[in-house]
């Protein structure tokens, strides 16, 4: 298949030069190298400016609440596990409104991917600080320097027991592609963190500001994302080296496993039309 078999004809809304438009080319290039066709993948995205990603895809599309995307996801891939199921949120909707979220489903396992435009400012709404947000960055809200201490995902991610992390680049994405691939594959809850520059909010975190940091993992060699105490430390570095790439991978059941629903018919093609649900609504009277 080919990317632009996944265009759709929304007029894109982001600025010009945006880190989006990097994600969502290696969104469309992921897609084509899977084969997937258009019905069989859900997006799924919250509020906020990744969430206008799928818009810009032919495929099926849910957006939700601020934050809450991810039960969703998790839900349409337990009633329908034929479809593939992505969640495109930002750092504040993923991280920040829907933390809990976050965490529980990585508990759950759901055989979802996510991935977070990781721009480090909440910039749908302007400029406020978001959970990842650097220590010190003055923005119009705190204009005095953030005072907080920024979250950390993928050391939250790998501490929770996520099974797949992943850090991306928008600014590449060919490698970007490459990742979403591997997450896709992998049969659980999958996590890539995209750093996404916002050029419009975020003067720090520029696109040259991570190019003089960033560097592959797949460059070095007796790395193994399987080992977690490793996987933890690659997770850990930031400020003058920032890795990209797999930075833990581990084989484990997925909630379909774990529930038995592997194998079974799936709950969408259940035949609801002769049950009866007159004695539960009793209860309500």
């Amino acid at each position: 298949m080919n990317p632009d078999d996944f265009k759709s004809n929304d007029q894109i809304a982001w600025c010009p030069g945006c880190g989006d438009f990097g994600i969502l080319n290696a969104v469309k290039k992921a897609l084509a190298v899977l084969e997937k066709s258009p019905k069989d993948i859900l997006l799924v995205s919250g509020i906020g400016q990744a969430a206008k990603l799928p818009h810009y895809i032919k495929a099926n599309c849910f957006n939700g609440l601020h934050g809450r995307a991810l039960p969703v996801a998790a839900a349409a891939k337990i009633v329908n596990p034929d479809l593939t199921v992505i969640v495109t949120t930002g750092d504040g909707d993923c991280y920040g409104e829907g933390g809990n979220h976050f965490i529980h489903n990585i508990r759950r396992n759901a055989d979802i991917t996510v991935i977070v435009h990781n721009n480090q400012i909440y910039g749908l709404t302007k400029g406020q600080a978001s959970p990842t947000t650097d220590s010190g960055y003055a923005t119009k809200v705190q204009p005095e320097g953030v005072i907080l201490e920024p979250i950390h995902p993928l050391e939250m991610a790998i501490a929770a027991g996520c099974g797949f992390v992943a850090r991306g680049f928008s600014a590449d994405s060919e490698n970007l592609a490459g990742l979403i691939v591997e997450a896709v594959k992998y049969r659980g809850f999958s996590l890539i963190d995209v750093l996404q520059p916002c050029v419009t909010f975020n003067k720090k975190n520029t696109y040259s500001w991570y190019k003089e940091r960033i560097y592959k993992i797949t460059d070095e060699t007796g790395y193994d994302p399987q080992d977690k105490i490793a996987a933890y430390r690659k997770a850990a570095e930031w400020g003058q080296r920032i890795p990209v790439g797999i930075i833990y991978r581990a084989v484990q059941p997925s909630y379909g496993e774990k529930k038995g629903l592997d194998g079974q018919p799936a709950l969408v093609e259940a035949d609801i039309e002769h049950i009866d649900i007159g004695g539960a609504l009793k209860d309500f009277i």
